[in-house]
């Protein structure tokens, strides 16, 4: 395939307008341009080359891995299910659906044992999935039985009439017991891993209360009125307290543990068939918990 590079691209690394004008990510163009399969004029280049004017360039998109979706006998706690939904508690370190990388020991690998209809309007690759957390979040996850759920579900989810409610432990004292985080979030320029609140990004907006306080550390409770990739992370991160244990977006030096010290605490919704307000609550992680309890008998001795 390829591409002629317009004046609004002038200058611009190379690795970062493939990633920026095609269907490849920041890594993938790297790969590509290592390999030889990404050349400038005719030419190979190195990924720091500004491209200029009238530069045509010529790349290959990667195959697609074929993924092979497998019912997994996996520990799965169900909250509740009926004929039309259900709710789970995602245990920490579980990633949510496969892909390259990660082609078994998902949420959906073991949705696909336990439960026996899922909905299809994501394809094979989330079926049942109506939204997601990350990798080492825990908590609570509705997922949908069949299309007309899934629809329904979707709607009040894109419609903020979801009640979605996490724990953090965060870094520091927070000035105030409560606040609103209402800043845009989008991919970030510097690293195509991380998002970031940028201009140009989606309306993100997070409520935040003070639950306790540490000295060092706050221990949070934040509503979602938006779902953003990696929101709570990104907003807590960007008024200077970033999630504990969080590898992407906060300091190396924190709490020991296996990754953010963030849940999904609570989860209400409508049931599509019933309209019954439906909420569900999951406890914290052992290993939240038992932090916690040594943040307070480290207070209580200060």
């Amino acid at each position: 395939m390829k591409l002629e590079i317009k004046e609004n691209s002038l200058g611009s690394r190379l690795d970062k307008v493939l990633a920026d004008l095609t269907v490849l990510s920041r890594s993938q163009a790297n790969e590509e341009i290592k390999r030889g399969t990404v050349l400038v004029n005719g030419q190979p280049k190195k990924a720091k080359y500004a491209v200029q004017l009238g530069d045509v360039i010529s790349y290959q998109v990667p195959e697609v891995e074929e993924l092979d979706y497998v019912a997994e006998d996996l520990p799965l706690a169900i909250i509740y299910e009926d004929e039309d939904l259900a709710v789970v508690n995602k245990p920490q370190g579980m990633v949510v659906h496969p892909s390259a990388g990660h082609t078994s020991g998902t949420l959906v690998n073991a949705l696909l044992y336990h439960i026996k209809n899922l909905s299809s309007i994501n394809g094979v690759v989330r079926p049942g999935i109506v939204h997601r957390i990350d990798k080492d979040t825990s908590g609570l996850l509705m997922i949908a039985k069949n299309d007309s759920a899934h629809q329904a579900l979707a709607a009040e989810l894109k419609d903020k009439k979801s009640h979605r409610q996490y724990l953090a432990l965060v870094h520091g004292n927070l000035p105030n017991d409560r606040g609103v985080i209402d800043a845009p979030i989008g991919r970030s320029d510097k690293d195509r891993k991380k998002q970031a609140v940028t201009a140009k990004g989606k309306e993100a907006i997070s409520r935040f209360q003070v639950l306790e306080r540490f000295g060092d550390y706050s221990l949070v409770s934040v509503v979602l009125e938006t779902g953003r990739t990696h929101q709570i992370r990104v907003h807590m991160a960007y008024i200077g307290h970033p999630v504990a244990g969080d590898p992407l977006y906060g300091p190396r030096k924190t709490l020991k543990g296996q990754g953010q010290f963030l849940h999904a605490q609570t989860l209400g919704f409508t049931h599509p068939k019933t309209g019954e307000l439906l909420t569900f609550e999951a406890e914290l992680p052992e290993i939240f918990q038992e932090t916690l309890e040594k943040l307070r008998k480290s207070q209580k001795n200060s």
